[in-house]
């Protein structure tokens, strides 16, 4: 068992390439161990293998974030080898769009699986280690659709709305508890490789600082979790300067 006073971890479930790379590298320059986490294995460890490099702490993971004792055992096993879990953060995505008429049950099913099922476990074992302890930071990362469904996205919106309403909940049951939830909606295009292939015209706006750049959007976690408690955020809405909304 490590001493949870010694090491400290910020675990982030949903460490893509671009937001989640960037929040995760953010806590490790802080001095945290980052413990990247994707349902690829592989793609765990090249995250963490490169921030290694730099000259920081990571330890990549493999995890089925849908699976309940695979979360279970992720934090047990993170608690007991690692260090203590001061913040949790929830980035996965499931952006799958489709009209309505050709949305099968079954990607309907994983969608919500994936965007707000897999949260809720991720937020309720967070909070399991965190409660005794009275502190920790658990954040959730939301979308435009989190608050408004738009064509050919009902389940992807179904599925961030409903995360936006758990963290919520769990925001006003364990802010007493000394433990800050928040959640973060992303409103506008961020600087990846999908919106440069996909939406070159969205991706031109780059030059003037029109698509969200993910170590702004990395900074914004790293402030939430260092806020005062007498002064915390619940919800934060990110977007770019020119975004219309």
């Amino acid at each position: 068992m490590t001493d949870p006073d010694q090491t400290k971890v910020a675990l982030v479930i949903g460490a893509g390439d671009h937001t989640g790379a960037a929040i995760t590298r953010r806590f490790a320059r802080e001095g945290y161990t980052a413990i990247p986490v994707r349902r690829q294995a592989d793609k765990a460890h090249a995250l963490a293998d490169e921030l290694s490099q730099e000259g920081l702490k990571a330890i990549g993971i493999g995890c089925d974030a849908r699976n309940e004792e695979d979360v279970v055992e992720l934090v047990d096993r993170i608690e007991d080898e690692v260090g203590a879990i001061e913040v949790a953060v929830f980035n996965i995505g499931a952006n799958v769009p489709a009209p309505i008429l050709e949305q099968s049950a079954r990607r309907y099913r994983k969608i919500w699986e994936m965007a707000c099922y897999a949260g809720f476990l991720t937020g309720r074992e967070a909070a399991r280690v965190m409660v005794p302890r009275e502190r920790g930071t658990i954040l959730f990362t939301g979308a435009t659709a989190s608050i408004r469904g738009s064509a050919g996205f009902a389940a992807f919106a179904a599925a961030k709305a409903g995360l936006r309403i758990t963290a919520q909940s769990m925001a006003r049951e364990l802010g007493p508890k000394g433990i800050h939830v928040g959640h973060i909606v992303i409103d506008g295009p961020i600087d990846t490789a999908f919106i440069r292939e996909t939406f070159p015209e969205a991706y031109a706006r780059k030059e003037h600082d029109g698509i969200l750049d993910p170590d702004a959007i990395a900074e914004a976690y790293w402030q939430l979790h260092i806020q005062h408690r007498s002064a915390w955020t619940f919800e934060l809405d990110l977007r770019p300067w020119t975004e219309k909304w």
